[in-house]
């Protein structure tokens, strides 16, 4: 099964990061954010992936030729300009980067990609947040369920970091907390083939067009994913998923 990633937005919320790249390119350790979203899926047995690029897409391309090329140790024979690539293991994936236009709506792009999808269900993702999702739970979920699409539903991070309060009315700091109220959609979809014909334009956005036209009609449903889920539309979720993989406490990591 394929594994969309829709990677060509603006990220203008993150104008700090998103000025010189895409927002997907924005690195936590030494690796950007849409290697870590792969890896997730690749853990899980999905390692063919197509990637609607669109802001500085020649970025997220110009990763991808250098990172097979140079990956693992070199030796440079500069005598005679030879490169030899030692054994190193490698990710196995396929990874297929498709222009899908600068301006293009998020729905869209899912439809610029239907030459690439064929006629089978494709999981579908955004280029810039990670989770612990169990991937393979959230497909047989959406096969049980029969409906054209699953969304999975998340709590929302809390924005702010809290109190608690001890004896005597002293309070600690507390790091904000995993969960704030309601449901939302966190990504992590899985689609069927048919949704593609729902697509109507350019400008279309899968989620406020094609997704509530779905749930309007009863076909589409939500898997409830009580563990991590975090975006990064500000600077202050980069910082802290960076100190999540700095400390090596980073939930996502579901790879070992």
């Amino acid at each position: 099964m394929k594994v969309v990633i829709l990677a060509g937005g603006l990220g203008s919320r993150l104008a700090e990061e998103t000025e010189v790249r895409p927002k997907p390119m924005v690195e936590i350790g030494d690796r950007p954010i849409l290697w870590h979203i792969m890896k997730h899926y690749a853990a899980s047995g999905f390692a063919e992936f197509v990637v609607a690029l669109g802001y500085k897409g020649e970025d997220i391309k110009r990763f991808f030729v250098d990172y097979q090329s140079l990956a693992g140790d070199l030796t440079v024979r500069l005598g005679t300009g030879g490169v030899e690539r030692q054994a190193v293991d490698r990710d196995d994936w396929t990874v297929h980067l498709v222009d899908t236009g600068a301006e293009t709506g998020t729905g869209g792009r899912v439809a610029k990609l239907a030459s690439w999808l064929g006629s089978e269900p494709f999981m579908l993702t955004y280029g810039d947040g990670v989770s612990n999702v169990d991937l393979g739970a959230l497909l047989a979920f959406h096969r049980e369920c029969g409906k054209l699409a699953t969304v999975t539903a998340v709590r929302p991070p809390a924005r702010f970091g809290g109190l608690a309060f001890g004896p005597d009315r002293t309070v600690t700091f507390t790091e904000k907390p995993q969960v704030g109220e309601g449901w939302i959609n966190g990504g992590f979809m899985v689609i069927e083939p048919a949704v593609l014909d729902r697509i109507r334009g350019d400008a279309t956005s899968f989620e406020a067009d094609v997704l509530e036209e779905l749930s309007a009609e009863g076909q589409l449903v939500g898997f409830a994913h009580e563990g991590f889920w975090q975006p990064m539309d500000t600077l202050r979720d980069v910082r802290y998923l960076r100190s999540l993989w700095a400390t090596g406490t980073a939930p996502w990591a579901t790879w070992g």
